[in-house]
């Protein structure tokens, strides 16, 4: 653990900077002190580092040492209030300009205001808000791209930008055309290793997005990603995914769109879980409401849509669940980030993905040259891996739980690939790959049961292993069409059934 050093003059505000945020707001303040005073700067941190606390020092210096104003944006409600209770322990008097806001006959009180994007735009376009003597703008979450509108009344001022992922939030709007420079903070791993950040244990399963369509904003849209995962298929690998791995853990589920997170909470109720939805459309009681259930629940599972990304922070959370695909590394970290904050008791936590994001982005917490993003985003963008390739590269493992149901059996892994091209130079028909995998399987069903009740309960498990060696063997063959597969394992699965009878 790195020493936690004292800032001068701090005392008083009970606040405390480790040495790694110490360092960064030097570095900040560096620029400030030499670039002109129009300069527009970005600082990088991931979630979970204490990008709040360190702007909100850079505010307390800034207004002593200069005599100027200082205005804070965000994009949500609650992080204009956790914001300004952040300011108010660093000695800041603040002043949060919210939709009851309208003038500000008071604004002499005040050295620092914090500002919602939207309520800010309607004022000072309407001209109902005179911000007079401002010479810094921090911006936080500075990937969104709503605060650009707001860049033209504060073309004077320094303008700091904060932000995990400094990748724009739209494609056709590179953050460098906003931003002169990149400030970029400790990585991840780093701060796992100096134990600001717990570890992730993450589990890949494996899944099919070749149904999923791609819309204008670069991701994937909510209605293909909810007739995919709304689907029984898919509700069901969600509750073996959580039965598997973390079942009693305090879990947070992720979907992309409202009806797929109101199916899991259905999926979950009937399964018996304590188990509650959250949306955008939940008004704020029900919001609190749910909030504090979940922090006081144990093993409490809360499914929601993106609406936790930011703004939430629940040290207690034991396992994050990405019932989603995306292709925002953005909300890939974000996402994750939800479970990375440290307890006493708490080291680690887990990370089960259900749409080949760690496979398209790489490890939450391996390094990542946020300076040669933030230069060439569509070049990032443009070489991202595509889900056929992530598909066609993925390896099955039985994951050690099921594997223990059928340790009786000789051997459970099985090359359906190497099989294939032994059929093929045999001089015999390729679905013979298909035969052998299905006696394999079988074998191994009946060498761990009694009778043929038990076989049958026991295949019903290998549902994951069959749709893997299914599409390898429709790479082999050069069909992956989505009814062939979809008849191939309906016909797996019937023969495996039968495959029992006369056995026992």
């Amino acid at each position: 653990m790195q020493e936690i050093t004292e800032i001068d003059n701090l005392q008083h505000t009970k606040k405390r900077l480790y040495d790694y945020q110490i360092a960064d707001l030097n570095r900040i303040f560096d620029v400030l002190e030499t670039a002109p005073k129009d300069y527009n700067l970005l600082y990088q941190l991931p979630t979970g580092g204490g990008k709040t606390v360190i702007f909100s020092e850079i505010v307390r210096r800034y207004i002593e040492k200069h005599q100027k104003k200082v205005v804070i944006l965000t994009h949500r409600i609650e992080l204009c209030k956790q914001t300004s209770k952040m300011l108010s322990g660093f000695g800041v008097k603040n002043k949060i300009i919210n939709s009851k806001v309208k003038e500000l006959p008071d604004q002499d009180q005040y050295k620092c205001f914090v500002a919602m994007v939207e309520t800010l735009n309607n004022r000072l376009n309407d001209d109902k808000l005179k911000l007079e003597d401002i010479g810094l703008v921090i911006i936080d979450e500075a990937h969104y791209n709503s605060f650009r509108k707001l860049f033209k009344f504060f073309d004077k001022c320094f303008i700091l930008g904060v932000t995990a992922t400094p990748l724009s939030s739209n494609i056709k709007l590179p953050m460098k055309d906003n931003y002169k420079e990149l400030i970029v903070g400790d990585d991840i791993s780093t701060l796992i290793k100096n134990g600001f950040l717990a570890t992730a244990e993450i589990y890949n399963y494996d899944v099919s997005l070749n149904t999923l369509k791609v819309g204008i904003n670069g991701d994937y849209t909510v209605k293909s990603s909810e007739a995919l995962y709304t689907n029984s298929i898919m509700q069901g690998k969600l509750l073996y995914a959580y039965e598997e791995l973390s079942k009693g853990k305090k879990t947070l589920i992720f979907n992309n769109g409202i009806n797929t997170s109101k199916e899991v909470y259905y999926t979950f109720k009937k399964a018996g879980y304590n188990v509650r939805h959250l949306d955008n459309t939940c008004n704020k009681q029900e919001r609190k409401e749910i909030l504090k259930w979940f922090k006081n629940t144990p093993d409490g599972i809360l499914t929601s849509v993106s609406i936790l990304t930011t703004g939430f922070d629940e040290p207690t959370v034991e396992s994050i669940i990405l019932n989603r695909a995306t292709r925002s590394l953005t909300l890939y970290f974000q996402m994750i980030g939800r479970g990375s904050r440290i307890l006493d008791n708490k080291k680690s936590f887990l990370v089960v993905d259900l749409g080949n994001n760690v496979i398209r982005f790489g490890p939450w917490s391996q390094p990542t040259d946020w300076q040669h993003i933030f230069k060439n985003p569509d070049y990032y963008l443009e070489n991202m891996r595509n889900d056929e390739d992530i598909e066609r590269d993925f390896v099955y493992v039985m994951p050690d739980k099921l594997r223990q149901k059928f340790k009786k059996a000789k051997d459970v892994d099985f090359d359906i690939k190497q099989t294939y091209k032994d059929v093929i130079r045999q001089g015999q028909k390729s679905m013979k790959a298909i035969e052998v995998s299905i006696a394999q399987h079988s074998q191994m069903c009946i060498d761990n049961s009694e009778d043929v009740f038990e076989a049958r309960e026991l295949a019903k498990l290998l549902q994951d292993d069959i749709g893997y060696r299914i599409k390898q063997y429709c790479y082999c063959i050069m069909n992956s069409t989505q009814n062939y597969k979809d008849w191939l394992f309906e016909e797996y699965t019937r023969k495996l059934r039968l495959s029992f009878n006369g056995k026992f």
